[in-house]
């Protein structure tokens, strides 16, 4: 099946195209060199010859992505897993929509959790054109069954390309029938703080038919909570908060979001949860018909909050955090000693980590606990509603 035109430059590559752009990425030298450091253990014929014999973006993601993702979680982390998936119809595609914590692996590990809790496909991806910052890079995560997010275009061509993005996401799910991972908001939540932005759901609204609420719950929104144990690339977060602070009109590079995504994928991450909320489609039905947009917006990206801290899963370092953070024991039940002293000394080597040429090491330690005790905050406030 031929995708529509208008989402070319957007839009996974589809099926039919892929012969072309396997030549295109083997022959790329960059290509090659990421290959061989992340496959070091297969020689490179070999592999292009295995990526030749794929014949589907599902087919890449399988043999590729799959082993390559579950060797990282063994590796990198203390395990993965994924709760109260039963709550959705499998048969069914949604639109996982998570809070956002590492550039790379939040929809990388959600895909295979997907996969292993009997779901049959994955998810395609949004992804921001900021971080595609080569050409193989590009094309390959179009394989890997991403859409592209322009958010590198003018303001002027802001809304087309927003009601563009909408209307491919709608196509996705009633045509293509691919589940879709989304973050809830542009940008990781560097401070765990975890807000849905009104703007994203005012794009998801842009396409389909019928009312506001019609469109939103053809798209079969998921709150799914995702908890890091520990977030590898906490002190470069940390460290960007100081920059932010320190040095006006600040912003990262390529080259800051490469190290970001290196780290995040290769930093251990402790356990790694992602729980899923249920569909939003039964309580969007309970919303008025006539609500004001701006007020039906604003509760939605509410009601999306409120699903998703109420789902976390807090670790013991968390509780800790907000313990320290408000110098309390409010939480003292939730931990060990012997945990509190291992949070502290965590925390500590990732201070030592931060390469500024003046690092402000009070500040920079009270956002490392803000990062982790955030979700604590959010949590308790969402159960007490």
């Amino acid at each position: 099946m031929r995708t529509p035109e208008e989402f070319d430059e957007i839009r996974p590559y589809d099926p039919e195209e892929l012969p072309a752009i396997f030549e295109e990425l083997i022959a790329d030298p960059e290509f090659r060199a990421a290959a061989e450091q992340v496959l070091p253990e297969v020689p490179y014929e070999e592999a292009c010859n295995r990526l030749r014999r794929c014949r589907t973006n599902l087919e890449v993601q399988q043999t590729f992505f799959y082993p390559l993702l579950h060797g990282i979680v063994d590796r990198c982390s203390d395990g993965l897993v994924l709760e109260n998936s039963q709550s959705v119809d499998k048969r069914v595609p949604h639109t996982f929509i998570t809070n956002h914590r590492d550039i790379v692996m939040d929809s990388a590990f959600l895909s295979i959790s997907l996969l292993d809790n009997g779901f049959g496909n994955t998810m395609e991806i949004a992804i921001g054109d900021n971080l595609l910052i080569r050409p193989w890079i590009k094309k390959l995560v179009r394989v890997d069954k991403a859409f592209i997010v322009q958010r590198s275009v003018s303001l002027r061509q802001m809304l087309a390309s927003s009601a563009r993005l909408s209307r491919y996401m709608h196509y996705a799910i009633a045509t293509k029938h691919e589940n879709i991972w989304i973050a809830q908001r542009e940008g990781r939540a560097k401070d765990s703080n975890d807000r849905t932005q009104d703007s994203i759901l005012k794009m998801m609204a842009m396409g389909g038919e019928g009312s506001i609420i019609d469109r939103l719950k053809q798209l079969n929104l998921v709150p799914t909570a995702l908890s890091y144990e520990y977030d590898p690339c906490d002190y470069l977060k940390a460290q960007e908060f100081q920059q932010k602070r320190d040095i006006e009109g600040f912003k990262k590079s390529p080259k800051d979001d490469l190290v970001n995504m290196q780290t995040g994928i290769f930093g251990y991450k402790g356990r790694i949860c992602f729980r899923v909320a249920g569909p939003l489609n039964d309580w969007l039905d309970t919303l008025p018909a006539d609500m004001p947009k701006t007020e039906l917006f604003t509760a939605v990206a509410s009601r999306i909050d409120k699903e998703i801290h109420r789902n976390y899963k807090l670790y013991a370092g968390n509780y800790v955090a907000a313990d320290l953070l408000r110098a309390t024991k409010e939480f003292a039940a939730h931990y060990t000693s012997e945990e509190k002293t291992r949070f502290e000394a965590y925390l500590e080597s990732r201070l030592e980590k931060v390469t500024l040429p003046n690092p402000d090491t009070a500040f920079l330690r009270e956002r490392l606990l803000t990062m982790y005790a955030n979700p604590v905050f959010n949590y308790m406030a969402a159960r007490q509603e």
